[in-house]
């Protein structure tokens, strides 16, 4: 007993001695690694300004080799080699963080947000599809579903748009949307049958009362149906809604009221839309409707008063067509240049990129901004 009780005395300073030393090697391993996790972090943080990304990649690996608790650090490496278009690397980063179960809901959000801008560099629309939908209810639902309506306008889906764009039209701070519809609907009527293309297009109308396009798409509609006066009264609630868009329905106004017997109704009111804002189109609409009057000023004279009001190149040019020259077997090579020197300026311009074309677009095919093309022809902007 005396014997067991001395070894006891006798182990105590033994163990104290051990104790001591083993917490002596774990501060010293701790701050081991509290200094080397810093250094190789800021480090990466040094190449990643120098713009030396291939370095501060390395370093951010070498940060969360040390730490692989560091959810940011991840972040940033993910983030990085988005940056650098490594898509698939990016990808099982944040794929490991979301596997993570102890990570905490805000950051999760956040790792799947990353996740589908990871999908949406690398092309992969329909997993990115997969991956904005899973933020809904989240504080990144505003910016997910900005998303899904790029990708649903990317790939033409309409009526999933349509739904995506209600939504934010319906959020408190989404901005509004009712324009943006009204455009979904007019797209999904082009490939409607007759009557459910009327149906979509005075949905859109009843959507935004003041957009020109589903107007103008309706009185086409009503066009091709043989219904001219359903067709003409819907291109005139386009002058009363819309009246910037009349450059756009002048000639098929004009048209209609040939058709409805509405000459005289149309040369007025084009003529008082020409007073107030003086266009190309308008003009055009005007004389071919004067020609058919008698005791109305001709073309020519026509041309020469939209002259004094606004110089124009290719008003010259038609002016110039009936202009007896001095050397009139040259006419036909003056003309000729005239008409290519004019073609330039006859396009439609967007206003977001500068893109030109011949036709008006209500989506530009350049940029993708919607509403983006001014009524105008360039030469008048």
């Amino acid at each position: 007993m005396e014997l067991d009780a001395i070894w006891i005395l006798l182990g105590l300073p033994v163990a104290f001695v051990l104790g001591w030393l083993m917490s002596r090697l774990d501060i010293r391993q701790l701050r081991i690694d509290n200094k080397r996790s810093p250094k190789a972090y800021f480090k990466g943080l040094n190449y990643l300004l120098n713009e030396q990304q291939d370095l501060a990649i390395d370093a951010f690996i070498e940060a969360v080799q040390n730490d692989p608790d560091t959810s940011e650090l991840h972040f940033a490496l993910g983030n990085l080699f988005r940056r650098r278009g490594e898509y698939d690397r990016a990808v099982r980063v944040h794929e490991h963080l979301l596997a993570r179960g102890d990570l905490k809901q805000q950051e999760r959000d956040r790792a799947q947000h990353a996740l589908s801008l990871d999908f949406l560099k690398a092309g992969l629309l329909d997993r990115a599809e997969d991956a904005l939908a899973k933020l809904e209810g989240t504080s990144y639902e505003p910016q997910a579903r900005l998303a899904r309506l790029a990708i649903y306008e990317r790939t033409r889906d309409w009526s999933q748009a349509t739904v995506i764009a209600k939504q934010l039209n319906s959020a408190a701070d989404a901005g509004d949307f009712s324009q943006r519809i009204a455009h979904y609907l007019c797209e999904q009527a082009q490939d409607a049958s007759p009557p459910m293309a009327e149906d979509l297009l005075n949905q859109a109308i009843e959507t935004a009362p003041q957009a020109a396009r589903a107007r103008i798409a309706l009185a086409q509609l009503y066009h091709k149906q043989a219904k001219p006066d359903l067709a003409y009264k819907t291109l005139i609630s386009v002058m009363d809604k819309a009246p910037a868009a009349i450059p756009l329905i002048a000639n098929d106004l004009q048209q209609l009221a040939l058709s409805s017997h509405q000459e005289a109704d149309a040369l007025a009111r084009l003529e008082a839309s020409y007073q107030q804002s003086a266009s190309i189109d308008a003009l055009e609409a005007i004389v071919k409707l004067q020609a058919l009057q008698q005791g109305t000023q001709t073309p020519r004279q026509r041309y020469v008063q939209h002259l004094e009001r606004e110089p124009s190149l290719s008003i010259a040019a038609r002016w110039m067509q009936d202009e007896k020259l001095e050397h009139e077997q040259f006419h036909p090579q003056v003309q000729r240049a005239l008409d290519k020197a004019v073609k330039p300026l006859l396009q439609y311009r967007c206003a977001a990129c500068g893109f030109s074309a011949h036709n008006h677009f209500w989506h530009c095919p350049g940029c993708q901004s919607w509403d983006s093309y001014p009524a105008r022809r360039v030469e008048e902007l």
